[in-house]
């Protein structure tokens, strides 16, 4: 086998520029599939991230009132949904691929708003003691909340820090006060996500999207939630699952586990009851990602015709080459070689040339992914899997298409092939 690969090398490099041509149509191939899939792969990513985030794989349960979540700020707390006990935390903290769990309330437009005669635009929250730990942040200054200030009513605010952007020039936010609907709440400290988080907005409909996160959160023991809003209003969930697969999964059983502690309305029309459900982010990510795939799957069939052609430019080079090596076959055959042993020399000598070619258009395939991420802003993701799968294809490509060579190479008769001029 070494010794028909080395023999390979040598025929290929005393005809560069054929090995060449004859490698051109593997070598766009293989670019045009790396670069597709690189290509693909990273706009998936970009789905994913732009509806779950970057990896915290938390699952938000929220109140629902037919299709669309329960306004708090226009409509009073529903009469037949009570607050959630400690015990329902507990059991759902238990539930599998459950990591961390938190009772939180939410406003996601805020009126009323201030630092001085600064109106702040972004999120409201009620959080309990481990909202902070489940949400994926940590302290960037100043302090979290304490544990008097969960449970006395105090009036503290944290504030991440895009808010603190938006709010503050420059100044420190730590020990400054905010005007929460007529009501004074010291800031005592300041929060950022673990893993930071751009979402790409193209459209109107990303940007009404995202506003309530443009402007920032702010984020309110929930003991104190009642100064500012409503009493005994409902809380929402968030629950981190282990990985993002069991997402949905882990969506489904904590709504589950909140439905159990509430009542329908009553009324006979779906539409109007009220329950816990989780958005299946997960879900509505892969369905885009479906979309975007079968789009490209038609451009990577596209791209594997020049492999086709390439293919059959590598059977047309070996018959050639068969042909200017009959009295070498021949002399072989004469002195006992066997028709596996030229069939394998052949063979060998198509594979080479085609993986050559295959790890060529492999470098030239991420250079051209790079490329096309820089020029339209499109992310990539190099996929090793799809380097692999590239360069073994291209081998079979030449095993496939220099099987007819290799047999003709191997079936010649040695008189004749030895009084072939």
């Amino acid at each position: 086998m070494l010794e028909n690969i080395r023999l390979s090398l040598q025929g290929i490099f005393s005809h560069k520029v054929r090995s060449i041509l004859t490698m051109l149509g593997i070598i766009i191939g293989i670019a045009a599939i790396i670069a597709i899939v690189s290509t693909i792969k990273g706009t998936n990513e970009q789905i994913k991230n732009n509806l779950i985030g970057s990896g915290n794989n938390t699952v938000q349960v929220q109140l629902y009132q037919g299709d669309g979540t329960y306004d708090f700020g226009y409509q009073s707390p529903p009469a037949n949904v009570p607050v959630l006990p400690q015990s329902v935390k507990e059991k759902i903290a238990e539930v599998a691929d459950v990591e961390s769990v938190s009772f939180y309330r939410s406003r996601s437009y805020c009126d009323n708003v201030f630092y001085r005669n600064t109106a702040f635009n972004g999120a409201m929250y009620g959080v309990d003691s481990t909202y902070f730990d489940t949400a994926g942040y940590h302290v960037q200054a100043g302090r979290g909340f304490t544990e008097k200030e969960y449970t006395d009513n105090r009036k503290a605010v944290i504030l991440d820090n895009i808010a603190v952007k938006s709010l503050f020039s420059g100044e420190s936010p730590i020990g400054q006060v905010i005007d929460i609907q007529g009501e004074p709440f010291t800031i005592v400290g300041v929060v950022t996500e673990s893993s930071a988080f751009e979402p790409v907005i193209n459209s109107e409909e990303d940007y009404w999207t995202y506003m309530g996160s443009s402007g920032g959160k702010m984020f309110i023991p929930t003991n104190s939630w009642p100064i500012v809003y409503q009493y005994d209003e409902p809380e929402n969930c968030l629950a981190k699952a282990a990985d993002t697969d069991s997402m949905p999964a882990v969506g489904k059983k904590v709504a589950d586990l909140m439905n159990a502690t509430i009542q329908s309305t009553g009324s006979s029309d779906s539409e109007a009851k009220i329950q816990y459900k989780s958005e299946d982010l997960l879900g509505q990510a892969k369905s885009l990602q479906e979309l975007s795939s079968s789009t490209n799957t038609m451009l990577i069939w596209i791209a594997s015709i020049s492999l086709l052609v390439g293919g059959i430019g590598v059977m047309n080079i070996m018959l050639v080459s068969v042909t200017e090596r009959t009295r070498e076959i021949g002399l072989k055959k004469a002195i006992g070689a066997k028709k596996h042993s030229i069939l394998a020399q052949f063979l060998t000598e198509a594979s080479v040339l085609t993986s050559i070619g295959g790890i060529i258009g492999v470098g030239i395939g991420i250079a051209l992914a790079q490329l096309i991420s820089r020029i339209a802003s499109v992310p990539v993701a190099i996929s090793s899997l799809s380097i692999v799968v590239s360069v073994v294809f291209s081998m079979v490509v030449g095993i496939v298409f220099g099987l007819i060579p290799s047999i003709k190479a191997a079936n010649l008769n040695p008189i004749d092939a030895l009084r072939y001029e």
